[in-house]
């Protein structure tokens, strides 16, 4: 991505309504899909959907690596499964990863992870899918990776109609509707255990807002506009109620798949007999 995202990226992933209400929605969907496959014990997702996994973690050894790590926002809530290890392509990201306490972080593409076959049970990629040239390699890699009952979770941005200025500084090639992506997913040789839309309630206002400002690039097109989605600053009571209304969601998601939003949350597992 551009210096000015990654810098954004390093500012406010922890205090920014989206990334907390990523990581209060995606941790928890995902352990309760793992403890229903019987990858984790149960009571697991129950505890996450409270935000207690941290405080009561599950006794799990799964061997988990977090592909695309970024600075690491991910790893720290990832523990509770098992040994957690980062890979990121980016050498400003990972040796982020090593300052924050992250010292098993290595530099590598999605597509050649620096593993053995089928040596994991877990692999994560939040929001990175998006930035391969080649999804399908990458998806090919994960299959190398995981051991036959694996799982893999990732989210990745909705609708290629909303790709704007903001997906170009990101360095994203594309974005996602549902059936593309299980569709790769099981050309790849997965099983989609949930695949849901996700930051619903929210996309309701970013969508039509997201399309004006497409409307506005096209009529007044600036030239090295680097402005992005982390751009705007919140007042710190409408931050805390955007990341509460996003990760809030987890309370009906576990039970139903949304049929639209902003952004794509999708868990496959590799077939035990593969």
């Amino acid at each position: 991505m551009e210096r000015k995202a990654f810098e954004q990226f390093v500012k406010f992933e922890q205090d920014h309504w989206w990334f907390q209400g990523r990581r209060g929605l995606y941790i928890p969907l995902l352990a309760q899909v793992l403890e229903r496959d019987g990858a984790l014990p149960s009571g697991t997702a129950d505890r996450a959907m409270r935000g207690q996994l941290d405080q009561t973690p599950p006794k799990s050894d799964l061997q988990v690596m977090d592909v695309g790590c970024g600075v690491g926002s991910f790893i720290g809530l990832l523990k509770p499964f098992g040994t957690v290890r980062g890979c990121e392509l980016d050498l400003d990201a990972a040796a982020h990863c090593h300052v924050r306490g992250y010292p098993n972080t290595s530099v590598a593409l999605s597509n050649q992870l620096p593993v053995p076959t089928e040596s994991h049970d877990l692999l994560t990629l939040w929001d990175v899918l998006e930035h391969t040239p080649d999804d399908r390699a990458v998806l090919a890699e994960l299959h190398r990776t995981l051991r036959p009952g694996g799982h893999v979770a990732m989210s990745v941005p909705a609708y290629q109609f909303l790709f704007a200025n903001n997906d170009r500084i990101a360095h994203h090639h594309r974005r996602y509707t549902r059936g593309d992506l299980v569709a790769k997913l099981r050309e790849a040789g997965f099983e989609v255990r949930k695949a849901t839309y996700v930051n619903v309630v929210l996309g309701l206002a970013i969508i039509p807002a997201v399309l004006a400002i497409k409307l506005k690039e096209r009529l007044r097109p600036r030239e090295n506009d680097e402005t992005t989605n982390l751009s705007w600053a919140l007042p710190r009571r409408i931050n805390r109620v955007l990341a509460k209304i996003f990760a809030g969601e987890r309370h009906v998601l576990r039970h139903v798949s949304a049929p639209f939003g902003h952004s794509l949350f999708v868990v496959a597992r590799k077939p035990r007999g593969a």
